[in-house]
């Protein structure tokens, strides 16, 4: 399966999500790129936007190689070759809190005006642009369980199989669109994939927010 573009793809995800339509949910983007496509779902579905803050471990210079990832509160978790790709106890720390420096800062970009939204008791559906190793998904699965969600859905239009594999019990559902069996990168699926920068997060956020008050 392609897709045009993210908005694209998005468009498709609240159509196999279409059973949560007046359910308010909250929609929760992994920033940045997925920030747009769960503005136009929480849009289609009647729920509420935010973002869930998790950040990717890069490999000792291979930053791109996803060694774990970190959550909001801290919570690490480690790829299992991690030591293999020459990550030892002092790298990773660092690493860490670098992350968390970044998580931090964009915290204090993206909702300035309020904490982020509780997700106890609601039906909570995550989402990403594409997984690769998965691991900012897990870490964002991982903080949002342990906040008592009533559901928790995991929802992105590409991933590969082994993937999507680590995720079973994480999620109570996962939805993904396309699992391609030559798979190499998230963006071997869309024609057009470029960067989201902090500019138009900060600028879904603020129209999502500004929406919900007028309603």
């Amino acid at each position: 399966m392609f897709f045009s573009d993210r908005i694209a793809a998005a468009q498709k995800i609240a159509d196999a999500l279409s059973d949560y339509h007046d359910k308010h949910p909250l929609v929760l983007a992994i920033p940045r790129g997925a920030v747009p496509m769960a503005k136009l779902i929480a849009e289609k579905l009647h729920g509420d936007l935010d973002v869930v803050l998790v950040r990717k471990l890069g490999a000792p210079g291979n930053p791109e190689l996803a060694i774990g990832s970190v959550d909001e509160s801290g919570w690490v978790y480690l790829t299992e070759y991690a030591a293999k790709a020459g990550a030892d106890d002092n790298y990773i720390q660092h690493e860490v809190a670098a992350q968390l420096e970044t998580i931090r800062r964009r915290r204090a970009q993206y909702t300035p005006a309020h904490p982020p939204t509780n997700p106890s008791g609601r039906i909570v559906i995550v989402i990403d642009d594409g997984l690769a190793t998965g691991s900012t998904m897990i870490a964002a699965l991982h903080a949002l369980r342990n906040q008592n969600p009533a559901e928790l859905i995991c929802a992105v239009p590409v991933a590969p199989s082994e993937t999507i594999k680590k995720l079973h019990g994480k999620a109570d559902r996962i939805v993904c669109l396309s699992s391609p069996a030559d798979f190499y990168a998230v963006g071997q699926v869309y024609r057009d994939f470029p960067q989201v920068g902090d500019d138009e997060v900060i600028a879904c956020l603020t129209e999502s927010t500004q929406s919900a008050k007028d309603q």
